[in-house]
């Protein structure tokens, strides 16, 4: 049945005030779908997240997993990544990874399962590493392992490669698709940089701010081995940039 967001609108109350940050939000995502969400900083992309992984509450309207209101945490449902790797300093990867299991499992189910995410993340040989022995990009794989470790239907990344190297990031993308054809979950994915958005996504939602709107949704009719050099991948990056120019926000945020 997929993911379904009908007439989602988010307020804050900031110095006694109403603010509306989501408005009018509607948009269903199929099950095994990778949704790229675009938008100038300001727009609710990341308040969007939130709510989709329960973290908050809509102030009216819903989003429903499989025909169930989401309405609190569930991380065998949703799991999130963040772009920092939040993980904890002072235990080693395995641990990291252990942390996010949530069911009960045998030591050898635990121990199986830990180690079936860090092959899966590529990072067999570094169990025993600290984080800051890790370099962010593998601090990212262990933040993704330990969000997999539940195996959510949905997974929500927000910005997890913004703060990384261009080399770094791409191959992370890789690593993201691997897995992603290997689990069949759903993927939805916060960016500023609209290559990564046109790589990844099946579609991409373009959402402007003040409050935030969904301006528009872009399929991507690209096959899976996309090239990010040929005339058909600049057409749906071109589409996707002109949304921003045609906005009344800048674009400098972006990355084109």
């Amino acid at each position: 049945m997929g993911l379904s967001l009908k007439n989602v609108q988010k307020n804050f109350i900031i110095g006694g005030k109403k603010l509306e940050v989501l408005h009018d939000l509607s948009l269903d995502i199929e099950a095994g779908e990778i949704i790229s969400i675009v938008g100038t900083s300001g727009c609710g992309k990341s308040t969007l997240l939130k709510l989709i992984a329960g973290l908050d509450q809509v102030s009216s309207g819903e989003i429903s997993l499989n025909g169930s209101v989401i309405n609190k945490p569930n991380s065998k449902e949703t799991g999130i990544v963040f772009q920092e790797s939040r993980l904890f300093p002072w235990s080693s990867v395995e641990k990291n990874i252990a942390f996010g299991i949530t069911e009960k499992l045998s030591n050898e189910e635990k121990k199986k399962r830990i180690q079936e995410h860090i092959d899966m993340v590529g990072l067999h040989g570094f169990e025993k590493a600290l984080p800051a022995q890790l370099s962010g990009g593998m601090q990212q794989r262990v933040s993704i392992a330990r969000t997999l470790i539940n195996r959510p239907n949905v997974l929500l990344l927000d910005e997890p490669f913004g703060a990384l190297d261009a080399f770094t990031k791409i191959n992370l993308q890789e690593e993201v698709l691997k897995i992603w054809q290997k689990e069949h979950m759903t993927i939805i994915l916060v960016t500023h940089d609209i290559d990564e958005a046109v790589y990844l996504g099946d579609r991409v939602v373009v959402m402007s701010p003040k409050p935030g709107v969904i301006k528009d949704v872009i399929p991507i009719e690209l096959s899976r081995d996309r090239d990010r050099t040929n005339a058909d991948f600049a057409f749906y990056r071109k589409r996707v940039f002109n949304e921003f120019y045609r906005s009344e926000e800048t674009e400098e945020d972006f990355v084109i």
